[in-house]
């Protein structure tokens, strides 16, 4: 049975300035930044959205019939503001439907939902991502914290799996390809919430991917990235990659029993 996932985020517009001498001139480039991600799911049991964080400010749906089309979502990447302050909020003072509080909603009802780590994930660079105290926030296995929450590894670091038996990790014997760095979280004290993997003691033992529960449905916390920077070349080339994602929206889709 196909397994429908929305990806929001995951994009980003550069613009740079270009000096020559005397002269000077500007470009513009687009980049997407889960092309591992759609690479490793194409013809698998899970038929993927990518909805890129510019189009995420209108086109995410305002009411629940749109979340429902979808078994899960991927938040990676896309601050809260993105969905919170649409045009119709940001340039005319309209009222719309408070999208993270239909997201939460959506969960309580038996949606899955998954945030991965990034500069605009969790609490993100300079504390700008804002999703600490926030509907979503509230469904996560995690809390943020209120500041800037980066952890950048540039030496590198070797994820530590500590439930090898959970579903999650089915088929991802040996060790991990290097990660250059994760959101520093706060993982809840519920029965529910399970750490799966997390970095090791030397780096301070911090959370990798915790799983738990919000109401019918599912919700995970993925603190690393979806793709480059802080997953290295290799980790993005390793065969392991496709199975964790897989395992991972296969648990996350699965209902509770």
């Amino acid at each position: 049975m196909t397994k429908k996932i929305l990806l929001v985020g995951e994009s980003w517009v550069s613009s740079a300035t270009h000096y020559k001498g005397f002269d000077q001139f500007g470009s513009v480039t687009f980049h997407l930044g889960a092309e591992p991600l759609v690479k490793a799911l194409a013809g698998s049991a899970f038929e993927l959205t990518y909805m890129p964080a510019h189009e995420a400010v209108e086109k995410f749906p305002f009411e629940m019939t749109g979340l429902d089309a979808y078994d899960a979502i991927i938040l990676s990447d896309i601050g809260a503001n993105s969905l919170l302050l649409p045009p119709d909020v940001w340039l005319h003072s309209r009222t719309v439907p408070n999208r993270l509080k239909l997201l939460k909603a959506w969960v309580e009802k038996g949606g899955g939902l998954l945030m991965v780590g990034g500069y605009f994930s969790f609490q993100g660079i300079d504390g700008k991502a804002r999703w600490r105290r926030t509907p979503v926030e509230d469904t996560l296995p995690v809390t943020c914290l209120p500041y800037d929450d980066r952890v950048e590894i540039p030496e590198g670091t070797v994820a530590e799996v500590v439930k090898p038996e959970h579903p999650t990790m089915r088929g991802l014997e040996g060790a991990w390809p290097v990660l250059l760095g994760v959101n520093e979280v706060e993982v809840r004290d519920r029965a529910d919430v399970e750490i799966v993997a997390r970095l090791p003691d030397d780096q301070g033992g911090r959370p990798l991917l915790v799983l738990g529960t919000h109401g019918t449905g599912r919700t995970a916390a993925w603190t690393s990235d979806i793709g480059p920077h802080w997953l290295s070349p290799a980790f993005c080339e390793w065969e392991g990659y496709g199975r964790l994602w897989k395992n991972i929206l296969g648990w996350l889709t699965e209902k509770q029993a």
